[in-house]
């Protein structure tokens, strides 16, 4: 059992934790001055300014060379003791598991870094190899070029070896790279060390400017996990290095490990400014839950938009004419890059209420390509009388064109230049014309089960939220039961999801949905459940997701603030922040 870190927040695989020292150390962070060395990683100590006054003890090694046969590892294989003191032990990834200790330190680091397949697949292993609350610790390879996208890995603790040694080199490092310090006509740089002026900087200093410029980048990373805009941050700096863009690339294709440890939900914008940002988990599984999950339940035609800047769409000039032209009498999707397509219903559901991109009014083949299957896959589940395309020339048409070559389907146009001339819009009015119209309570009443679909699974809507009253205006509602009318969830207009109340749980925990549990031991919890209070919890629960946390005293609903898995291998930290709760 740990007792010396503990994750406080994430943001995907990187995490904000706490070494719990004399002095705690807040992660990523460095180590180097808190390290007692058995003289098997680290070939020289240096005390760094931050005071820290207990230590890391590194215990043996056990990491092997790569390449060591099974059988030679097996050998040597010994269980260490449990020990009451901040430890470290070292591994590779075929002997990485539950050690107990606190942090595990990564043999390979120095053997794998700047091979992007290799680092991916092993941080991949280990991380999933030991226990949540525990750190995963690099020897010898940060930089702070490379610090930021190694944190977005899953990495949490790194020392300053390898940028004081480079700096002893001559190489003057800074978050986009090294130069030789030779080649410098200035310095680019206001840190102590660089103060003195080029004519006077010397190898030493330029090694002191090394670390100090890691320690800066590692707060920058600090800060970006603290307002969920690591990921944004990345798809800039990590192009600095060629192996950095594919270690992002190839961490995308560790989706399963990536979606784990992803919020639900976030409050900050999701800047999508590249094409590696359709790689990201928060649009594919938004894609992938419109497509396998939403079901569209008006019985009117389709007519597919533009988006637009504004967000959400309905708040824009141009979405409110697309409104008043259909009046009523279809059924409203936005077509988008990055993020595929947005019913109606849905558009204030993170991210798409959320994200911003680039506009430049040309669209990428790779972005069309995207939209297009989100669209196939979409209109194969959700069948309508008629397929209005109100988009105009360009990468929208080329989309609706696609699709039209991989199905039956044939679009009727109602735009020749752009979609917002009065000759467009007059156009659309006289297509739907004849068409019937739903009323605003059906709107209101179908985005309620829309959510339910997209939050909870298919079909969850109709199971949860059949029939139901409404009251207040999109997106600020709030969900009763017909029959007593006691209330059973509101919308939260910040997000789009839906937060449940007591009735809304047990409704929920009695359905045939899939329910996302949490069973915790006998007590009754006040504002949150710790982790070492659950006996366990149900693997697909993602931090944000909305659980029904039940126990022999208590029965509550709150919203994770881990993941199921995490949960159930954590022994620190607050699990799930509780809303309401009934004691038993």
């Amino acid at each position: 059992m740990t007792e010396y870190f503990e994750v406080h927040e994430r943001d995907g695989a990187a995490r904000l934790g706490e070494l719990r020292l004399d002095d705690p150390l807040q992660t990523p962070a460095l180590v180097d001055d808190v390290i007692e060395d058995g003289g098997s990683l680290w070939s020289e100590k240096r005390t760094l300014p931050s005071g820290n006054t207990s230590t890391l003890t590194v215990l043996p090694h056990r990491g092997f060379p790569a390449g060591t046969a099974p059988e030679v590892q097996t050998a040597f294989e010994v269980d260490y003791p449990t020990v009451d003191f901040p430890s470290a032990v070292v591994v590779s990834s075929e002997t990485a598991r539950n050690h107990g200790s606190d942090a595990y330190v990564l043999s390979s680091a120095p053997g794998v870094a700047g091979n992007a397949a290799a680092f991916a697949e092993t941080i991949v292993d280990v991380r999933q190899s030991i226990p949540a609350d525990t750190a995963v610790l690099l020897s010898g390879v940060a930089t702070p070029a490379n610090v930021a996208t190694l944190a977005y890995s899953g990495v949490d603790l790194f020392d300053s070896h390898r940028a004081y040694v480079r700096g002893l080199d001559g190489f003057y490092q800074t978050t986009d790279g090294e130069r030789f310090l030779e080649d410098l006509e200035e310095l680019p740089c206001s840190c102590p060390a660089c103060q003195q002026g080029l004519e006077a900087f010397d190898r030493e200093d330029c090694a002191e400017h090394n670390v100090t410029a890691l320690q800066t980048a590692l707060a920058r990373v600090r800060e970006r996990i603290r307002s969920g805009r690591l990921r944004t941050y990345i798809e800039g700096q990590a192009r600095h290095e060629a192996w950095l863009t594919a270690l992002l690339r190839r961490l995308d294709d560790q989706y399963a490990y990536l979606e784990q440890r992803t919020p639900i939900v976030r409050s900050s914008t999701l800047l999508a400014a590249s094409e590696d940002s359709m790689r990201r988990v928060e649009i594919q599984r938004f894609a992938d839950r419109v497509c396998s999950r939403y079901r569209n339940r008006f019985e009117q035609p389709l007519v597919l938009v533009p988006c637009s800047a504004r967000k959400p769409y309905s708040s824009s000039q141009s979405h409110g004419q697309f409104h008043d032209a259909i009046n009523y009498r279809a059924h409203k999707v936005s077509m988008t890059s990055p993020i595929g397509v947005v019913p109606q219903e849905l558009e204030y559901t993170y991210p798409a209420q959320q994200y911003d991109s680039v506009v430049t009014g040309r669209w990428s083949k790779e972005e069309i390509d995207f939209v297009a299957r989100v669209l196939t896959r979409y209109l194969e589940r959700n069948e309508y009388p008629r397929y209005i395309a109100h988009v105009p020339p360009g990468g929208y048409r080329s989309i609706c064109e696609q699709v039209e070559d991989r199905t039956d389907i044939e679009f009727e146009y109602t735009v020749d230049d752009h979609p917002t001339t009065a000759e467009s819009l007059e156009t659309l009015r006289d297509t739907l014309a004849g068409e019937s119209k739903y009323r605003k309570r059906e709107r209101e009443h179908n985005t309620v089960r829309a959510i339910a679909d997209y939050q909870f699974g298919s079909d969850a809507g109709s199971e949860l939220f059949g029939t139901i009253t409404v009251e207040g205006q999109l997106p600020s509602l709030r969900i009763h039961a017909a029959d007593d009318h006691e209330q059973l969830a509101t919308i939260v207009p910040q997000y789009g999801t839906l937060a449940l109340t007591l009735a809304g749980v047990r409704r929920w925990g009695a359905s045939d949905v899939p329910t996302d549990r949490v069973e915790i031991d006998p007590f009754v919890p006040q504002g949150s459940v710790l982790a070492p209070g659950i006996e366990r919890a149900s693997e697909s629960i993602r931090v944000g997701d909305e659980v029904l946390i039940e126990g022999p005293k208590a029965l509550a609903v709150g919203r994770a603030a881990m993941s199921g898995p995490e949960m159930n291998t954590s022994t620190r930290g607050i699990a799930v922040e509780v809303r309401h709760v009934e004691e038993r």
